[in-house]
Parts: structure tokens; C-alpha cells; sequence
């Protein structure tokens, strides 16, 4: 079907794509936030299973290990993005946890974080693009 349907090799292009965007180093910083630490660890290992299966399956679908191969231009813009939105991740990961627990002046450290926040969910839309 890869080989001789457009719309099954479309998918899994856009498959590419989104696997390509993955970072489980990350996803595990923001599961630090859950304070349940059995729920945490059994939702992210369901993840990360279900990561590793998807990527298994897609190496073995495409017969390609490495992501984006057929989108070069895609993969240099993606890396140069990521360079920007990794650290608006981790940012965006202390200031949840400030806005959770603010501390000295909870009126201000509040807003201030909460303001944040959203500024870190609109610049990690944004170099995304279509994902986030």
C-alpha cells in the first residue's frame, strides 16, 4: 500500500512529520508535573511503548531508520526550530510549576507565570506549526 497508494504513503509522510517533531525527553519533563508518581509512570510508559511501536511499524512500512529522509528541507528547518522551541518547552514546564505553587507574592509570581504560560503555548504553536 506505501508503494502504490497516495493516500496511504501521504499518511505516513505526515507520520514522518510528527515523529520527526517527537521528543520524549521532553514529554517526560512536562509528566513530571503529574504528582501521582503511579499514574505518571503508567501513563508516560504507555507512551513511550506506543511510541516505540509506532516508529517499529513505520521503520518497517518505509524501510527508512532516520526521519525525513524524503523531505530534506523539512527536516533542516525542523532542526533549526527546535533549537528555539526545546528551551520554551522547559520553560514552559518551570512555569507551570510556579503558577502551581507561587511561593513568596502569589498575586504577582501568578500573573506573571500565568502570562508566561501562554506566551510559551504561543510560541511553541507557532514553530510547530501544525502540531504542539
Amino acid at each position: 500500500m506505501y508503494q502504490t497508494w497516495p493516500f496511504f504513503e501521504s499518511t505516513l509522510s505526515n507520520m514522518d512529520m510528527v515523529l520527526a517533531k517527537t521528543d520524549l525527553t521532553i514529554a517526560y519533563s512536562y509528566s513530571e508535573l503529574v504528582k501521582d508518581a503511579n499514574l505518571r509512570e503508567t501513563v508516560f510508559s504507555a507512551i513511550c511503548e506506543e511510541h516505540k511501536r509506532t516508529l517499529n511499524s513505520f521503520e518497517v512500512i518505509t524501510q527508512e531508520r532516520d526521519r525525513l529522509v524524503n523531505n530534506p528541507n523539512l527536516a533542516r528547518a525542523l532542526k533549526d526550530r527546535l533549537a528555539y522551541i526545546d528551551p520554551l518547552n522547559y520553560l514552559q514546564v518551570e512555569l507551570i510549576k510556579r503558577h502551581r505553587n507561587p511561593g513568596g507574592n502569589p498575586e504577582n509570581m501568578d500573573a506573571r507565570a500565568t502570562r508566561g504560560i501562554h506566551l510559551t503555548i504561543n510560541g511553541i504553536s507557532a514553530g510547530m506549526r501544525n502540531t504542539g
